[in-house]
């Protein structure tokens, strides 16, 4: 099913909309869609997606039995599917009364959900839940697509970025034919500049050095072009910016003007938040339009090497976003067929390994306990506290258990309507579901996985691991220092520290959860430490 099958209305954004019946996402008949393929359009928060929270508001204002049963009636219908329509939610913490006959009729018999408004922190009602989803996990392989296939979806892309690179340089760089009016700005329709003041700063400098940086060869110009040598892919709250901010101080280490453009998984969409709609898609010249400061300067370095007897290495680049592992929410908009199982037929690596199979990717892992509730104070707005962690947990693991009842484990994963749909970002934490993923294109020897809490005791040993995984050269011992001593960046606010730690309950339950899934990752890299059976000693 394409995007242009979709027939919907939007909805108002306004906060009364919570007491407005939902509008119906209709598909055709003879088209199949898989279980959560829904688009939710609203306005709220983009972190705090999901219908569900809305209970609670339920339960405040003691609408009373009836209204619990449709709100049942509603979670069952999302999760369950209808072949005639899908329900758009109005907003994630807003309810909506459900009421069409019609389609009250059609699921009167079938109210399967089992999300129990009573027992919500229950431990013992948590633990059942849990003991079902372990009960089914099951770790498959995926069908790797065909190259002629990913062409079809990106083919300007494939059109842009050439089959091989430039080979005196570290760095993957190419010369593209300019074609463009000489006095034109390269830089005037670039989205990246549009949306943001940092980057039309950038631009502003780029701008002046487009031209001399031009190179001419007979009556044709070409410009310097260059994807990242390696990418930062993951995940949030796990230290990604402290490991961004320290590698910017190696001289020979060059970045985007700033952390998480978030390209390969949401731009290239048109994705800015869901929660808005789509945009215009950000093609990949705007893309490739960010490295041009890094590019300007490894061109400027080669021709200094060519001119002189002394030589100074490449520069490499690199791209962090932290989204770049994990982030397949927008499969279900833009590719027709899901898998037998209700997977995505194409993953964001599949891409990145037909244009730069030799890429190298750094992951940063905590333990996913802690990244969880690290996750909550920081995107959360309002009234957050443990007991709000422990019911918004509550409620994501019983929606979490509501689909794989029913589906494989990793259509469950990668399913963007239950990941709308959870108060918390669950999902986040299955952190070896998509590694094995990724292992499927790229070799094991071009991931460098590490751990949060060793880069907080030992920053030396972590950065060192790093240098010798992008084949950096020997630092003076005070460029070293300034790396490796320098503070830790975006550490947790004092406000969210003043709410504590999660209630024990929430960890208890939440350390059940993840147990079988960091088992794995323990098992598949050879390495105890990613149990996490011992308590972090930082926040």
């Amino acid at each position: 099913m394409t995007e242009m099958d979709y027939k919907y209305t939007l909805l108002s954004s306004d906060s009364e909309d919570c007491q407005k019946r939902p509008f119906l996402f209709h598909v055709d008949n003879n088209n199949q869609m898989n279980l959560f393929a829904v688009l939710e359009v609203r306005k709220d928060n983009y972190r705090r997606w999901g219908g569900l929270p809305c209970f609670r508001k339920a339960k405040v204002y003691s609408i009373g039995l009836g209204l619990t049963v449709m709100s049942l009636v509603m979670a069952s219908y999302i999760l369950t599917g209808d072949k005639k329509g899908l329900l758009i939610t109005p907003s994630p913490y807003q309810y909506s009364t459900l009421n069409n006959p019609g389609l009250l009729n059609s699921h009167e018999t079938d109210l399967s959900f089992p999300f129990n408004l009573s027992s919500v922190r229950d431990s013992t009602n948590m633990k059942l839940v849990i003991k079902t989803i372990t009960s089914n996990i099951e770790f498959s392989t995926r069908q790797l697509p065909d190259l002629k296939d990913l062409i079809k979806y990106e083919q300007h892309m494939f059109s842009v970025i050439p089959s091989t690179f430039l080979p005196n340089f570290t760095n993957p760089c190419w010369y593209e034919e300019y074609t463009g009016n000489s006095t034109a700005d390269p830089y005037g329709t670039n989205l990246y500049a549009l949306y943001s003041k940092r980057f039309r700063t950038v631009f502003d400098y780029l701008r002046n050095a487009f031209r001399e940086h031009l190179y001419r060869q007979g009556n044709k110009y070409y410009r310097f072009r260059c994807l990242p040598y390696f990418y930062i892919i993951g995940q949030p709250k796990c230290g990604t910016t402290d490991l961004y901010d320290r590698l910017r101080l190696h001289p020979d280490v060059r970045f985007t003007t700033f952390k998480e453009p978030h390209w390969w998984t949401r731009k290239r969409f048109g994705i800015i938040r869901l929660s808005e709609g789509f945009h215009d898609k950000y093609p990949v010249e705007d893309y490739l339009d960010l490295f041009d400061l890094a590019a300007y300067q490894i061109q400027d370095r080669s021709q200094l090497n060519a001119s002189r007897s002394q030589h100074k290495r490449n520069i490499i680049i690199g791209e962090a976003s932290a989204s770049t592992l994990w982030d397949n929410n927008a499969w279900v908009y833009f590719y027709e067929n899901a898998t037998a199982k209700g997977e995505p037929p194409f993953l964001i690596q599949d891409f990145i390994h037909a244009v730069q199979p030799n890429a190298k990717f750094i992951i940063m892992l905590r333990d996913p306990v802690e990244r969880l509730y690290s996750d909550y104070l920081y995107f959360g707005i309002a009234n957050k506290s443990a007991d709000d962690f422990h019911e918004k947990v509550s409620e994501s693991l019983q929606l979490f258990e509501s689909c794989i009842l029913e589906y494989s484990m990793k259509s469950c994963v990668y399913n963007t309507t239950l990941n709308n749909a959870m108060p918390v970002r669950l999902q986040i934490g299955l952190y070896i579901v998509y590694i094995l993923d990724w292992l499927t294109v790229f070799d094991r020897n071009q991931m460098l996985v590490l751990r949060l809490e060793d880069h907080a005791t030992n920053r030396k040993y972590t950065m060192h691991k790093v240098f010798d995984f992008l084949s950096l050269g020997p630092l003076t011992e005070q460029t070293e220092a300034e790396i490796t001593k320098s503070p830790a960046s975006n550490t947790r606010r004092q406000a969210d520290k003043n709410l504590g730690p999660m209630l024990p309950v929430t960890r208890e339950i939440l350390r059940d959860f993840y147990t079988p899934f960091n088992a794995k990752l323990a098992q598949e890299f050879k390495n105890d430490s990613f149990l996490w059976e011992k308590k972090s000693k930082f926040m």
